[in-house]
């Protein structure tokens, strides 16, 4: 199920999250702000997951990982 969409000059896309889970808060100013995304994309938060299954977490990439596979 997507929490959101984000919004390009060409398009519109649904976002989802990489694990499945529980929305327990929602960064709630980004509402009235949603450039935030643009200005600060790696420290600007807009859930917070509790997460169904805890295992899932360990298959997903870490930074570095990401950079090598997209190389």
């Amino acid at each position: 199920q997507s929490f959101g969409t984000i919004e390009s000059v060409k398009a519109v896309s649904e976002l989802y999250a990489p694990v499945s889970g529980e929305v327990v808060e929602v960064n709630a100013p980004l509402r009235d702000k949603p450039e935030t995304v643009n200005t600060d994309p790696h420290g600007t938060w807009m859930i917070v997951l509790k997460v169904a299954n805890p295992g899932d977490v360990e298959a997903l990439l870490d930074s570095n990982q990401y950079l090598d596979l997209v190389k």
